[in-house]
């Protein structure tokens, strides 16, 4: 027991495992009650608001919190230098999320049409993205300073209050997409603002500090990251816009019905990864052989875990499916299995593409997500076309499998580690 407790990444494991279960167990609680309160159609609007949140991350400074958290590991670091740098975050990213909202005004009737959402729903999905930046610097900062149960304690809440107002505008009130949309912004912009009084609270953010070097380091780590979050982007979401405009917005909702099932394997590797990168980057600095060879016997052996799982999702996801969801969204049968091919892929890319981050050498990161996404994007039009809406499973799990392989080859040209001399 004492090991156990000593063992920060052990430890730090569970929670945020715990804390990702329960902040996954919500969505999972609302679909089954979403899916019989809204017809496929509707809740293909309701994904397609969720995947615009996604796209406009890139855009409005989630590229940013990385700096915030690698900043944290510089040597000679004071408080009050780590606040201002943090503010510099908050600054940019306060910039970027004036000209997106400049940019959807001007463009709003267009886009609205394309993403068959309310030009309002679509505001809505800017300032969700923000907040999700705003809340991601609190978070980031409870992570590298393994407070684990902090990090799970905000998380939770926020996931708690969105349901509970989902649940109050779609059943109670029968407000339909609507009621969700709005429960979703409610909730996040509610915890913007608590997530700004506590960074404000520890004394981790200044907002009236201008620092060029400090401008200068976060666009150097960010604006690299910025074409590999909307890579990640044509990787994980752009299949629902593809799927909409190529088959339906009903099938949009069925779609997403079988992304949120498997969704519950990303929950599993975020929680693993959340607390393996403070343990990782300490392994790191020290850079020891022995150590190095510890690190990849572990990592393989996560490889040969998350490919039993996927083989179980396989065999058994389809007759979950119905059960959950109900006999409309049967069709997310055919497409759960590959899905769950493309998150074990996922699962393993995180396990690699750290060694990137820790190199503060981004930039060839961007481009294989690029090239990657693009892929995505390509396959996505030709499979779907001849195969259908499982196709765009097909593509994402061919994509990912892709991705994964060729981060890893770049992870070991940034920090070389013994992948095939661990013994």
């Amino acid at each position: 027991m004492k090991i156990l407790k000593n063992n920060s990444f052990i430890v730090g494991t569970g929670i945020y495992l715990f804390s990702n279960i329960i902040n996954a167990i919500i969505p999972f609680i609302l679909l089954p009650i979403l899916t019989r309160y809204l017809s496929p159609e509707e809740y293909g609007q309701v994904a397609m608001f969720q995947t615009l949140i996604g796209g406009i991350g890139a855009f409005v400074g989630l590229a940013f919190v990385g700096a915030a958290s690698r900043k944290y590991y510089d040597s000679n670091l004071s408080k009050k230098e780590l606040a201002e740098f943090i503010g510099t975050c908050f600054q940019l990213s306060l910039i970027s999320l004036i000209l997106v909202c400049v940019i959807i005004f001007l463009f709003q009737v267009k886009i609205s049409s394309w993403l068959a959402l309310e030009p309002i729903h679509i505001f809505f999905a800017v300032f969700v993205a923000f907040s999700s930046v705003v809340m991601s610097l609190r978070l980031g900062q409870w992570q590298v300073r393994k407070k684990a149960i902090h990090y799970g304690v905000f998380q939770i809440s926020q996931s708690l209050l969105n349901m509970l107002l989902s649940l109050w505008f779609v059943i109670c009130l029968l407000d339909g997409v609507n009621g969700r949309v709005n429960a979703q912004t409610i909730a996040s912009l509610t915890f913007l603002m608590v997530g700004l009084f506590l960074l404000n609270k520890e004394d981790l953010i200044k907002y009236l500090v201008w620092k060029k070097e400090y401008i200068e380091e976060v666009i150097k780590f960010g604006i690299p990251l910025i074409p590999h979050i909307a890579g990640s982007f044509l990787l994980l979401s752009v299949d629902r816009f593809i799927i909409n405009r190529e088959i339906g917005l009903a099938e949009v909702g069925v779609y997403m019905v079988a992304v949120q099932l498997t969704a519950i394997m990303g929950v599993v590797f975020d929680a693993v990864n959340k607390a393996y990168v403070p343990w990782l980057f300490d392994k790191l600095k020290e850079n020891e052989h022995k150590q190095n060879k510890k690190i990849v016997k572990l990592t393989y052996l996560w490889f040969l875990l998350i490919v039993i799982g996927v083989l179980i999702i396989f065999f058994t996801g389809p007759s979950v499916v119905v059960f959950i969801a109900g006999e409309k969204y049967a069709q997310a049968a055919s497409v759960i299995g590959w899905l769950a091919l493309g998150q074990g892929f996922q699962g393993m890319y995180l396990m690699v593409t750290n060694y990137i981050f820790f190199s503060k050498r981004t930039g060839m990161l961007s481009l294989i997500s690029m090239t990657t996404g693009l892929l995505n994007l390509i396959l996505l039009i030709v499979f779907i076309r001849i195969i259908g809406l499982e196709g765009a499973a097909i593509a994402f799990a061919i994509s990912m499998g892709v991705r994964f392989l060729l981060i890893w080859f770049i992870a070991n040209k940034r920090y070389a580690m013994p992948w095939f001399s661990f013994f």
